[in-house]
């Protein structure tokens, strides 16, 4: 059923940056059960196109394809809401113990949203070590009239606090479209011992800044070169050591890189910062693995 927007009543929205037992101790989320929350570890590495066969490889003989990964991967693309002096941006060059963004978020092809297409409204905030997302599943059109129109949508039994979250920072902060994203991911899934493990593999990174509906056709560009694709882990506890050591073997190093920040410096709303990708590529790597010895030395932690 098409969900009808409704206004919100007068000062009906929370404090702007409400601080809770969860932003303070980086506890697990106690969210309703409508609310799809996730509390992870994450760990980002850049590969070159060159290591991306073996890698794949080793991904695809222990790991599950994602469910919705049909075809190989799907598209994912993004609107990303900032203050007018990119408060969000700040606080993730910054490295704050504590910070947060908000996006609508939609995955598959963008050439057919509509008002009814299916999006989501997402908090995502980095608590100490610990990344929590919290979102609800909107039709696009109600997610505009919350984001863009400033006003509470009809939402579902459970996702009151958070669709209130999300307005009180719209209003508070005054937050508004500052860039969006979009690349082919490609994604994994464990099982067995390595269950609740997901490893990503995010190519032709693009994005633009201005015309932010998802659904528009305006141009997109590269903000991270072609032969460059975003692999990142996300593991509830520890990351497994045939992972690490696959990422020594490969020679990747973890790197600091967000999208949002990327996709702002590519286009001059920010200075280049020193994690911002270069433009261009240097010499490729070998594409072949470390040998295991040289792996075993360069491994990292597996605590993500």
């Amino acid at each position: 059923m098409r969900l009808r927007p409704r206004s919100a009543p007068p000062g009906s929205g929370p404090d702007p940056l409400p601080r809770t037992a969860d932003d303070r101790g980086g506890h697990a989320l106690r969210a309703p059960s409508t609310l799809h929350a996730f509390n992870r570890y994450e760990i980002k590495y850049l590969v070159h196109t060159s290591r991306l066969p073996a890698i794949r490889d080793e991904l695809r003989a222990r790991l599950d394809l994602d469910s919705h990964a049909v075809g190989g991967g799907y598209g994912v693309w993004s609107v990303y809401y900032d203050t007018r002096l990119l408060r969000f941006y700040w606080e993730k060059i910054e490295g704050l113990r504590f910070r947060r963004k908000l996006r609508v978020r939609h995955y598959g092809d963008r050439v057919a949203i509509d008002d009814d297409t299916t999006v989501y409204v997402e908090i995502k905030q980095r608590v100490n070590r610990v990344t929590q997302k919290r979102r609800v599943a909107l039709p696009y059109g109600d997610a505009r009239l919350l984001c863009d129109g400033r006003q509470m949508v009809r939402h579902r039994p459970g996702e009151t606090a958070f669709v209130q979250e999300v307005l009180g920072l719209l209003q508070g902060l005054d937050l508004r479209p500052v860039a969006m994203t979009g690349y082919q991911r490609e994604a994994y899934v464990g099982h067995d011992a390595d269950l609740g493990l997901r490893v990503t593999l995010d190519h032709r990174v693009r994005g633009r800044d201005r015309e932010f509906h998802l659904g528009s056709d305006a141009q997109n560009r590269l903000i991270i070169p072609a032969s460059m694709s975003v692999l990142e882990v996300k593991a509830n506890d520890r990351v497994p050591y045939w992972l690490t050591d696959l990422a020594a073997r490969a020679e990747l190093s973890v790197a600091r890189v967000s999208k949002y920040c990327q996709s702002v410096e590519a286009f001059g709303r920010a200075p280049r910062s020193v994690f911002h990708v270069p433009d261009h590529d240097a010499d490729p790597p070998e594409p072949h693995l470390a040998t295991p010895d040289a792996a075993a030395a360069a491994a990292p932690s597996t605590k993500a």
